[in-house]
């Protein structure tokens, strides 16, 4: 039978985790209907509101979880709350996977990456059928004290899931320039990992104290995910359309930029001496137009055909420059390229609104350091 503390804890918890659902939910759903043209023009790119989605499931697994507990509890039917741990803690940890394969700051081992987070879901699912077993063979209950060897697999589990959640959160928030949001989010994935121990465990004195916790690291990671989901709405709003945006290569070093957001209309630029950074601007423009959905976009670093990030920020610096923007319309890097995953950019220009001088073209693709590129384009 439940004690008033653990059915509170239970009640809580359900109610806050079906909140917290709904609102990123909510979220996702002004997503779609503020910002569906912009985002259907690059649906081909692994977008953080398909994330959303799934941030929003693993919340409202938490509460279906909950609700089963605080039932199966009151009736005292310890292997259906066995049993139901383990196919809530599988679905959960496959919806906070699949979530982090759409952040754009997730590790590059998931980020975009299908075979890589298969191999971690089944891995995770692998785990707790382990914990299973093992609560069948030592005969562990939720009310087993000492050691609960049942739960030792669900702790490893719950450490991977915690340090790829870390990592994600922390560069995310740190690239928006939310410092202390990305410490926050660190501390909170910390706790609710600490919060798994008791469960191990098992002391009735701390009950209390765990069931503090857990509703604490809860009710934080909830918030960390409505601030993700917020800050990625803001950064959309201020991300100029797609739709909008031209260019034009009119002639070496020099080309014609269209952003209206960003109130550039038909700015020419001239990148002078910066050969360099003209060349790897077209050679992104050529992908994009050309080249098919594989090809068009290109790896940065890693042994990559441009070799560091820094080639890409002084392209946008170099244009901020040159067209003098105040501090509030300077371009950013997202403005222009658009992360694939795997260290590979793409520009974000859609191709019919990329034109390229034919004799402009003819010259680049002609250059024996450009051979591959005339493959790229139709004969």
């Amino acid at each position: 039978m439940l004690n008033s503390q653990h059915q509170f804890y239970l009640l809580s918890e359900i109610f806050i985790s079906l909140i917290g659902s709904m609102l990123i939910f909510a979220i996702w759903s002004a997503v779609q209907r503020y910002f569906k043209n912009q985002l259907v023009h690059e649906i081909t790119i692994k977008r953080v509101d398909k994330g959303l989605i799934y941030l929003s499931l693993s919340l409202f697994v938490w509460c279906l979880s909950a609700i089963i507990t605080l039932f199966t509890t009151t009736v005292g039917n310890e292997w259906i709350i066995l049993i139901s741990q383990n196919i809530f803690s599988i679905l959960n940890s496959l919806f906070l996977i699949l979530a982090l394969f759409y952040l754009d700051h997730a590790p590059s081992y998931l980020y975009n990456n299908p075979k890589n987070a298969k191999r971690i879901i089944l891995f995770l699912i692998g785990l707790s059928i382990l914990s299973f077993i093992l609560a069948v063979i030592f005969k562990d209950g939720t009310n087993t004290y000492g050691i609960r060897f049942s739960v030792i697999p669900d702790l490893l589990l719950s450490a991977i899931l915690s340090w790829f959640l870390a990592i994600s959160l922390y560069r995310t928030f740190a690239y928006r320039k939310m410092k202390i949001v990305s410490i926050i989010s660190v501390l909170v994935i910390a706790l609710i990992f600490i919060s798994q121990f008791p469960q191990a465990f098992h002391i009735q004195e701390f009950e209390f104290f765990s069931d503090l916790m857990k509703i604490i690291a809860k009710t934080g990671l909830i918030s960390i995910f409505l601030v993700l989901g917020t800050s990625w709405v803001i950064e959309l709003a201020q991300t100029p359309n797609v739709t909008t945006m031209r260019i034009q290569f009119t002639d070496w070093n020099q080309l014609s930029l269209s952003i209206p957001t960003k109130g550039i209309e038909n700015q020419m630029v001239e990148f002078g001496s910066k050969t360099t950074q003209f060349n790897n601007f077209l050679k992104f423009a050529i992908r994009r137009k050309y080249a098919q959905e594989k090809d068009m976009c290109i790896e940065v670093a890693n042994g990559g055909e441009i070799q560091s990030q820094t080639y890409l920020s002084r392209i946008v610096e170099n244009i901020n420059d040159i067209l003098a923007l105040q501090e509030e319309g300077k371009l950013n890097r997202n403005d222009l390229f658009t992360f694939i995953g795997q260290g590979k950019y793409r520009l974000r220009f859609i191709p019919e609104n990329i034109l390229i001088d034919s004799a402009l073209l003819k010259e680049f693709v002609e250059n024996t350091d450009n051979e591959k590129y005339g493959g790229y384009i139709p004969r």
